[in-house]
């Protein structure tokens, strides 16, 4: 497995997005590999992952959209997106079906 998180070609994701796969983007971008694999879905995220700041929240959307082809519209950072593992998988999930 490469270490790049555009490791599926774009426009292959399904609805088959899971939790695992959400984390693995989200402890490459943070660099929190080691930690992520410990995260649920109750894991809480912003405000408290300290490495999950508002640039590291750009990157993470970002390699969100090319590993699991959607489109995340500014206004849908606000509420909670970014509130636990769980919001942010179902999120990612939703839009990539």
């Amino acid at each position: 497995m490469s270490s790049d998180v555009t490791d599926s070609p774009a426009g292959s994701a399904t609805s088959d997005v899971t939790l695992a796969d959400v984390l693995e983007v989200l402890g490459k971008v943070l660099g929190i590999e080691d930690r992520v694999r410990s995260f649920d879905a109750a894991t809480p995220l912003f405000g408290d992952v300290p490495e999950l700041d508002s640039l590291a929240v750009l990157e993470l959307v970002t390699a969100l959209e090319d590993r699991f082809a959607i489109t995340v519209e500014d206004d849908e950072l606000a509420g909670g997106l970014l509130e636990t593992a769980g919001s942010l998988h179902a999120f990612v999930s939703a839009r990539a079906r």
